[in-house]
């Protein structure tokens, strides 16, 4: 798609095409984090595929249009593409988000424990990449621990009355984590005591993140790509099983676990699925919940 000419394009830096090259990496990083593929991108921003080829390249003069543009059909803050490293860090934008909902008041008693004042012990999220196991280990988790399952997607369907693959085509990304936001919250209300599993994407959403890791003690389960292509592939999951071909599709899980893994790492705890049968996994998720919810009764039944 061509610029509008009353549109004014973003220089680069006098050092060359340094805030092309910034951009260009920013936008695949932020890509790969929501496993979108750059045809979806295309699709939701409204940007011809060859542009945002160009741009992703580092050799696309944007325009400030566009790149709202992009912001949008990401779900980003605009001023997110030109970051700092600092501010990019992870650490710094979920602390950022916390701080935003606060109170003068709240802020001065802020100190050393950012994250640790709303967060119910006896709440437990399952966070990952589909494949890791989270839809066979949260039932099996709640109920040894006698407490509710809630899958957040499923909840999401509800609220919308619509498939997730409908949600996002109908509303794109912005929509679609609106809808993730607005139920969290409605989970953190109406259940002081549950296990929830979260879609993979949850964690490059630093407001809704935020909120996950202040209000549940998070587990992460980490799986070998390979490993979580498998088992989707059994799922008959059409979005990676028949999009794209085998190695291709493990590539593509592997960037976005690489782009997530320091969002993932945030997580109070986790978990190595791999290879290991579900009578060995459940009770190692057993033995975290104790030692980290500071050993709960509710967690020790």
């Amino acid at each position: 798609m061509k610029s509008n000419g009353a549109q004014k394009s973003l220089p680069a830096r006098s050092g060359g095409g340094d805030l092309h090259e910034l951009l260009a990496q920013r936008v695949r990083h932020a890509r790969a984090q929501r496993f979108m593929t750059r045809k979806a991108l295309a699709e939701q921003s409204g940007i011809s595929l060859a542009y945002l080829a160009r741009v992703e390249a580092g050799t696309g003069n944007i325009s400030l249009g566009l790149l709202q543009r992009l912001a949008l059909a990401l779900n980003l803050p605009i001023q997110s593409f030109f970051t700092t490293e600092e501010s990019s860090n992870p650490d710094f934008a979920l602390i950022l988000e916390f701080l935003k909902r606060q109170s003068p008041e709240r802020l001065a008693q802020i100190r050393g424990d950012l994250l640790q004042g709303d967060r119910g012990a006896q709440r437990i999220a399952l966070i990952g990449i589909r494949g890791v196991g989270k839809s066979t280990l949260g039932p099996l988790l709640a109920g040894r621990l006698g407490v509710p399952f809630v899958e957040l997607n499923r909840e999401i369907e509800k609220e919308a009355n619509l498939a997730i693959s409908e949600i996002f085509t109908l509303y794109g990304q912005r929509g679609y984590r609106a809808l993730e936001r607005s139920c969290l919250e409605r989970i953190i209300v109406d259940y002081p005591d549950v296990v929830l599993t979260t879609g993979g994407g949850v964690v490059a959403e630093p407001a809704t993140y935020e909120r996950l890791l202040g209000s549940f003690f998070t587990i992460w389960l980490k799986a070998k790509p390979r490993v979580m292509f498998e088992r989707v592939l059994a799922q008959h999951d059409a979005r990676i099983a028949s999009a794209m071909l085998r190695d291709e599709a493990v590539e593509n899980i592997a960037k976005t676990l690489e782009a997530r893994r320091p969002l993932y790492e945030l997580a109070h705890a986790s978990v190595d699925t791999n290879g290991k049968p579900v009578s060995r996994i459940v009770p190692a998720l057993l033995e975290l919940l104790p030692r980290a919810a500071h050993s709960s009764s509710a967690l020790s039944r």
